[in-house]
């Protein structure tokens, strides 16, 4: 413990809150919601400051010029992310684009998204897809409609169900919005809901070895079989396009002809890893 506190003064760290304890550092200091909890203790120790989250030292950014010097000319420094436990068990060992450390790996994860998936050509090919959800909302709202007059619309859910099924639709080919009745529908949903329940707990074994090391209330057991239970149905939506791979307009159909050409770099795992990647900023959406 001497040691690394000698470590850390050389280290010219930026100002920290006081107190600092022992093992957790400043975990104590964290209340919801957090965005609040580190803007009041930026206000107290100034613009940037230094955190110490159980092993883990943490920097708080929160002047607009400290946060360009960091991300835009200093950007390829502070590229790489933390690992945590659900990058491991969800995140396919951290291989994702999301997950994964800045180098070779990452640019041909980025190149990938840029040339064969978000291009414009791509993106282009899923016009009709994206029109005929929109109508599929209109025609709810008009059926929704009392005798041609008013009615009590939540947009912002239907909205947000149109977005979901337009990205489930490019990436397999199938809807997966509530409307879909079908369990296959229910699963994925309730899948999802888990992935963000638990992307959502504060893990103290990522910042407590220790507690990582006895499995502290079951947390990594929950998330290997939740990461389990995911890939098996990533990987029956892969096998179902490569069985249909010549009539289905979907990403993961166009990424499996690659694998044709290409089967050492574009495995099944990458494939479900760009699934992941797509889907899940939509579904955050869609369940808030």
């Amino acid at each position: 413990m001497t040691f690394k506190f000698l470590l850390e003064k050389s280290r010219n760290l930026p100002p920290r809150p006081v107190p600092t304890l022992p093992v957790i550092g400043h975990l104590h200091l964290l209340k919801q919601p957090l965005h609040r909890t580190l803007h009041k203790l930026s206000e107290k120790a100034g613009p940037i400051i230094s955190l110490r989250f159980g092993n883990r030292l943490v920097v708080v950014v929160s002047s607009s010029s400290a946060a360009e010097e960091c991300f835009t000319k200093n950007d390829i420094v502070l590229a790489n992310r933390p690992r945590f436990t659900i990058g491991k068990y969800i995140g396919y060992n951290y291989s994702t684009i999301g997950g994964s450390s800045y180098g070779d790996h990452w640019r041909n994860l980025r190149r990938l998204g840029t040339l064969e998936i978000f291009s414009a050509s791509r993106l282009n090919m899923f016009l009709s897809t994206r029109q005929d959800e929109i109508k599929r909302l209109l025609c709810y709202l008009r059926q929704n409609s009392v005798n041609g007059g008013f009615a009590k619309v939540d947009l912002r859910s239907k909205l947000s169900e149109l977005s979901f099924n337009v990205i489930m639709r490019m990436i397999s080919g199938k809807r997966y919005g509530e409307d879909e009745g079908n369990e296959e529908a229910k699963h994925f949903r309730g899948l999802t809901a888990e992935v963000f329940r638990c992307a959502g707990m504060s893990n103290l074994g990522d910042y407590l070895p220790v507690l990582r090391w006895i499995d502290y209330k079951g947390f990594e057991k929950n998330l290997a079989n939740l990461g389990e239970k995911m890939d098996v149905f990533l990987q029956g939506l892969i096998d179902e396009n490569r069985h249909d791979i010549n009539s289905r307009n979907s990403m993961i159909s166009h990424l499996l002809s690659l694998q044709q050409s290409q089967p050492d770099y574009y495995t099944d795992e990458l494939i479900k890893g760009v699934m992941l990647v797509c889907v899940l900023p939509y579904i955050a959406l869609w369940l808030n």
